[in-house]
C-alpha cells in the first residue's frame, strides 16, 4: 500500500492590486492546514495601470523588494511548495513581463498573472473549504483594487459568473477619489457601478435572504466598521448599517478615516470606494448582509498546493472527470490524435494503479499523469519536430477550467519529458518546482513514457499491461490484439529512465494475445531483462 504522504510546509502570494500579501502555513492533510507566518506589503501594483496601462519604475522597484522579503520567509520557514500569483493590475499591465522577468531574476520568485476565471475560482475553494458543514453561499463577492469578481452558485457548481472593471483602485484613480467626497463624485461614482453592473442581461442578481459571502481586504475592513450578527461564527458586514454610515466615511480624508476607523494608509484610501461599491450592490442584491469568512486568493493557492501533495479525492471522483474532460476539448482544439493519446492515458493509469507499491504517490497523482498523457502530442500542432517543447508552452499558458496553476506546471513538465528529452535544473519550469514536485515528475514522467511507447504509431494494439514488482526488478506483461507487433526496441529505449528512476531493472516477461476477442493462452516469449 502507498504510504501517507507526510506533512509539508506550502507558502501562498497574492499580488493584488492594493497590496502584496502571502501566508506559510503546515499542511498535513488536504483540509488540515495551520498558519505559520503571514506578510503584507503596502505596494500598490494597480497604481496608473488601469489608468496609464503601465506599471511606473518606483511601483517595480517595491514589487521586487516585497518578493525578495517573501524570498526570505520560503528560506526561514524551509518552505516545500509555493505559489505565487497576481491579480488585475498584472493582467492588464502591458509591462508586466519586464516585472515577473525581474522578480524571477533579483528574488528567485516565479510570479504567475492568473486570469480572472482563475482568481474567482480559487476564492470559491477558499470559501467552500470553510463553510462546508456550516452554510452554503448562493453567491460568492470579490472586491479587490482592480476588479469585482460575483459567483453565482447552485451548490458548488457556478450557475453564472461575473468579472467586473469595479476595483477599488481602478474607481479611485479614474474617479480621483481619494480624500472626501462630494455629492457630485458621489453620484457620478454611483451611476457608473450601475451602469457597469447593469450591462450583464444575464438573469436578476436579487438573492434576498440568501447566503452572501465576500472577501477581499475592502470588505473585512468595512465589516469592522458596520458588523451585523455573527453568521456560522463569521463576521458579518450589516449592509443596512453600512448604508447609514455612507457619509461618515466619505466627508473624512484619508487622515480622519485613519483615525476614526483605525485602519492603514492604503486602505484608508479606498475604504469610501469599496463603500459605495457595497452600498450601490445591496440594492441591485435585495442583500442585507454579507458573510465574511476572511479568507481570499491566498487560501485558495494554500489549499490547491495541499490538494497536490495529498490528493483530494479519488482519482474517479467528478471534479477529476471534469478534468480529463476539459483535456480533451482542449487536446482536441490543437488537433491531437483523441484515440491515441487516450489509449495513452488508459496504459499510464494501469501502470500508476500497479506499480502504486513501488512510487507511493498519492491517487490524486494519477490524475496528473492522465492529463499528461491526453495532452503530451498538443505541441505538434506548432511542430512536430521539438513538440515537446512547443508542448509545455502551450500548456503551461493554456486556460484549461479548474486546473490549478500548481497541477498545470507538473502536466506541462510531463508533456515535455514524455519523449526523449530528460528533466533538467536548467529548464526555467523544472528548476521553478520544489523539490518535491521536481520529484513527482519525474517519477510520472517515467510511466508516461511508457505508457507512448507501448502505443508507438497510434495502433492501439497493447490491450492492457500486467506489473508486478519483484524484489529484484519489476516484471512487465504485456496483453495485445491478436494482429499487430508491440514495439520492443522503443520500450526497452524508454524502460532506461523508468529504471533510473526507481532503482529496479524492468523486465519484459511476454506478450500474452487475445484471440478473437477472448484471451488466448498462446505466449511469445521475448527478452527477459532490458537493455541496461
Amino acid at each position: 500500500m502507498p504510504l501517507t504522504p507526510s506533512p509539508l510546509v506550502i507558502a501562498a502570494l497574492d499580488a493584488g492590486s492594493n497590496a502584496i500579501r502571502a501566508v506559510v502555513a503546515r499542511a498535513s492533510s488536504a483540509t488540515e492546514i495551520r498558519e505559520l507566518a503571514s506578510a503584507r506589503w503596502s505596494v500598490r501594483l494597480g497604481h496608473n495601470v488601469f489608468t496609464g496601462k503601465r506599471l511606473d519604475p518606483h511601483t517595480m522597484s517595491r514589487a521586487v523588494e516585497a518578493l525578495q522579503h517573501f524570498r526570505s520567509l520560503l528560506d526561514r520557514y524551509e518552505v516545500d511548495e509555493y505559489s505565487a500569483v497576481a491579480t488585475s493590475a498584472l493582467r492588464e499591465a502591458a509591462n508586466r513581463d519586464a516585472l515577473i522577468s525581474r522578480i524571477y531574476r533579483e528574488a528567485g520568485i516565479e510570479l504567475v498573472a492568473i486570469s480572472a476565471a482563475e482568481e474567482a475560482r480559487l476564492v470559491r475553494e477558499a470559501v467552500f473549504a470553510v463553510s462546508v458543514g456550516r452554510f452554503s453561499p448562493r453567491l460568492i463577492l470579490d472586491l479587490g483594487g482592480g476588479s469585482l469578481e460575483m459567483s453565482f452558485l447552485r451548490g458548488r457548481k457556478v450557475d453564472r459568473g461575473f468579472a467586473f472593471p469595479l476595483g477599488t483602485v481602478r474607481l479611485m484613480e479614474q474617479f480621483n477619489l481619494a480624500g472626501p467626497f462630494t455629492p457630485e463624485a458621489f453620484g457620478a461614482l454611483q451611476a457608473h457601478i450601475r451602469s457597469v453592473l447593469r450591462s450583464q442581461p444575464r438573469g436578476s442578481m436579487q438573492i434576498g435572504r440568501s447566503a452572501a459571502v465576500a472577501c477581499g481586504g475592502n470588505a473585512e475592513a468595512l465589516a469592522r466598521v458596520a458588523p451585523g450578527p455573527r453568521v456560522a461564527g463569521f463576521n458579518t458586514l450589516n449592509l443596512r448599517r453600512l448604508r447609514e454610515m455612507l457619509w461618515e466615511i466619505l466627508r473624512l480624508d484619508v487622515e480622519g478615516r485613519m483615525d476614526s476607523f483605525g485602519v492603514r494608509r492604503d486602505r484608508a484610501e479606498v475604504m469610501g470606494v469599496a463603500a459605495v461599491v457595497f452600498t450601490t450592490l445591496a440594492e441591485l442584491l435585495d442583500a442585507r448582509q454579507l458573510v465574511i469568512p476572511g479568507v481570499g486568493v491566498r487560501e485558495g493557492v494554500l489549499h490547491e498546493l495541499a490538494a497536490a501533495h495529498f490528493g483530494p479525492a479519488s482519482a474517479d471522483d467528478e471534479r477529476a472527470e471534469a478534468l480529463r474532460e476539459q483535456a480533451r476539448r482542449f487536446a482536441a482544439r490543437m488537433h491531437s490524435d483523441a484515440g491515441h493519446c487516450e489509449h495513452v492515458r488508459r496504459l499510464a493509469a494501469q501502470l500508476f494503479d500497479q506499480l502504486a507499491p513501488l512510487h507511493e504517490l498519492p491517487s490524486a497523482q494519477r490524475v496528473t499523469l492522465e492529463l499528461g498523457a491526453l495532452l503530451h502530442e498538443v505541441g505538434i500542432a506548432v511542430n512536430a519536430r521539438g513538440h515537446h517543447k512547443h508542448g509545455e508552452y502551450i500548456v503551461r499558458h493554456a486556460d484549461i477550467p479548474g486546473l490549478s496553476k500548481h497541477q498545470q506546471a507538473a502536466v506541462a513538465c510531463l508533456v515535455r519529458y514524455h519523449g526523449e528529452s530528460v528533466p533538467d535544473p536548467d529548464h526555467r519550469l523544472y528548476s521553478s518546482l520544489a523539490e518535491a514536485d521536481r520529484t513527482r515528475v519525474r517519477q510520472l514522467a517515467a510511466l508516461l513514457r511508457l505508457a507512448v511507447a507501448l502505443d508507438v504509431g497510434g495502433t492501439q494494439v497493447v490491450r492492457r499491461v500486467e506489473a508486478k514488482i519483484q524484489r529484484r526488478a519489476v516484471v512487465l506483461r504485456i496483453v495485445t490484439a491478436s494482429e499487430g507487433q508491440v514495439n520492443l526496441r522503443e520500450l526497452r529505449r524508454k524502460a532506461k529512465f523508468f529504471e533510473r528512476q526507481f532503482g529496479l531493472p524492468l523486465r519484459f516477461a511476454g506478450v500474452r494475445r487475445l484471440q478473437n476477442g477472448n484471451a488466448g493462452r498462446r505466449a511469445a516469449l521475448l527478452s527477459g531483462r532490458s537493455a541496461a
